[in-house]
């Protein structure tokens, strides 16, 4: 009888270390490919051109274009911090080197443009036909095309806030890499980039939960899929 109640007793206590070790090794960046590149970005900048994707056209056979030029950091699905394992990232983030807005960010594909009368830093592309599963509708996000404090927009004066379905081809200029985050924390100057579903009444969904999102990396022609363990720096057929 003691034995069983001792076991039932630990139940609760492993669990909680399980979640720790989860938390610790997002923390980390452990199980990230990305982790340990993406420090050196940061401390090492004479690297940074090593690790820059340069894309002036969509990989063959991809549909979409890498909407900015720079170093695909944090991954789809990557759990590093921010981010959790039971929170990962739900896109992939692009670091371009240069200055906060200079850096452009283009369209990824053909869609309706839409910018929200309150969206500092974010629009969205609506695709009424997905080029991968053309029975469905679905939306890419691109978001941080502000100054840190959010007061200069870096979103081009074509998409002033409540812009509706204005359609955008591929390589559209739509504004440039920025620090914006809206939390309280910093980041670096990048682009964050994701493919959102659309909701049965055919807005998109929240794109802060990974199941509202799909993986990039058929629309893109290479692997970003955290989980995946991608080669980097992405280059086309990785």
């Amino acid at each position: 009888m003691l034995c069983r109640r001792l076991r039932y007793s630990l139940v609760p206590l492993v669990l909680i270390a399980a979640l720790a070790l989860l938390v610790l090794r997002s923390r980390l960046g452990i199980g990230s490919p990305s982790a340990e590149l993406l420090r050196a970005w940061f401390r090492t900048p004479e690297i940074r051109p090593t690790l820059i994707s340069r894309l002036a056209e969509p990989c063959p056979n991809a549909p979409f274009l890498l909407p900015s030029e720079g170093f695909v950091g944090f991954l789809y699905a990557d759990p590093t911090a921010p981010y959790t394992p039971f929170a990962p990232h739900t896109g992939i983030d692009i670091f371009g080197d240069g200055a906060p807005g200079t850096v452009p960010v283009y369209a990824a594909y053909d869609g309706y443009l839409t910018r929200l009368p309150e969206w500092r830093s974010t629009v969205i592309i609506r695709h009424p036909s997905d080029p991968l599963q053309p029975e469905r509708q679905i939306w890419t996000y691109y978001t941080h095309m502000a100054s840190e404090n959010g007061v200069q927009s870096y979103i081009v004066d074509d998409f002033p806030p409540g812009t509706s379905e204005k359609f955008v081809k591929r390589g559209t200029l739509l504004g440039y890499q920025g620090l914006y985050s809206g939390a309280p924390y910093r980041i670096g100057l990048h682009v964050h980039f994701s493919i959102v579903l659309s909701a049965p009444d055919g807005s998109f969904r929240n794109e802060t939960h990974i199941g509202n999102t799909l993986d990039p990396s058929p629309y893109l022609g290479f692997n970003v899929d955290a989980r995946r363990q991608p080669t980097l720096p992405v280059r086309c057929g990785s």
